[in-house]
């Protein structure tokens, strides 16, 4: 790699998964962290995957990558605190999954000479915190970079062969389309989740144990998706506001149209719709980006 000292700020999963996988590759690259949380900074110790430091300063001074591992909406704070001990060659990236809010916050708060180069690995799980991560998170998994203009190529090119190095695919992208594409594949299905969910816990009519003890497949996956870390979960919805309510919009007119076509007793339409729809799973397939084993190669 290009670094010899990385420095995580923020010590969640992706974080510990950055951590691990580095050490895996029995690089000789000095990686020191630290959390705010002390209940955190002691977890990540026992683990041992990086250098734990109980300050900013002490984490940050002399690391020539420093990666922004906090949710969205700590990330200009965060910045801040941090900005006093970059060292002048140093290059600031994240793993947030907003990008336009972040690239704003962040950019007031950077040191001159210093340069951020947004990033966010399209990987995780419904678990969080530094016993969370794992090396292989990022493997054959897309990595999205949303550099702005007056970034020079050759620091792009060494934050993107940083993630190609943890075994992702990097593109590039404009950020406010990133907020857009990652709300339809990602924040608004969580945001569906969280409601139904939400929608059976209320139901009275369905007792607590019916819910957990009858969960078919379908229920179960909404439960994986809204079990997700709530404090990330909020930032990102304040944070990408207007693109989750554009895709929220367009999903409230699918579903009146999918009402009418079941009231009508429309068939026809129906199964037209899903066949269309069975076809991005076949897609998703196709492109490596989950298993056709059925059950999703869960063995339970």
């Amino acid at each position: 790699m290009d670094f010899n000292h990385i420095a995580l700020v923020g010590l969640g999963l992706i974080a510990s998964s950055i951590a691990l996988n580095i050490k895996s590759k029995k690089n000789r690259i000095k990686i020191t962290g630290y959390s705010r949380t002390k209940k955190t900074r002691e977890e990540a110790r026992k683990i041992n995957f990086c250098t734990v430091c109980d300050n900013y300063e002490d984490c940050i001074k002399e690391a020539n990558l420093v990666i922004l591992c906090v949710p969205v909406g700590a990330m200009g704070d965060t910045m801040e605190k941090i900005a006093p001990y970059l060292s002048k060659s140093a290059i600031v990236t994240d793993v947030g999954s907003v990008k336009e809010s972040v690239i704003l916050e962040v950019q007031k708060k950077l040191p001159k000479g210093v340069f951020f180069v947004p990033a966010h690995p399209l990987a995780g799980t419904e678990n969080s915190g530094p016993s969370a991560g794992f090396a292989s998170l990022f493997e054959n998994r897309w990595c999205i970079l949303t550099p702005s203009k007056n970034v020079p190529i050759e620091i792009i090119k060494k934050v993107k062969f940083f993630w190609e190095q943890l075994g992702s695919n990097v593109v590039e992208m404009d950020a406010k389309h990133h907020d857009l594409v990652l709300s339809v594949t990602s924040h608004a299905p969580h945001l569906i989740a969280f409601t139904m969910v939400g929608v059976a816990d209320e139901f009275s009519k369905v007792t607590n144990s019916e819910v957990i003890n009858y969960s078919a497949a379908g229920f179960r996956d909404f439960t994986r998706l809204a079990a997700s870390d709530p404090i990330m979960w909020r930032d990102v919805f304040l944070n990408n506001k207007d693109a989750a309510l554009e895709i929220l919009g367009r999903f409230t007119e699918e579903l009146f149209t999918l009402q009418k076509a079941i009231r009508k007793k429309d068939g026809e339409y129906l199964l037209k719709y899903f066949e269309r729809t069975r076809k991005i799973r076949r897609s998703i397939i196709s492109a490596g980006q989950d298993t056709a084993e059925p059950n999703f190669g869960r063995k339970e």
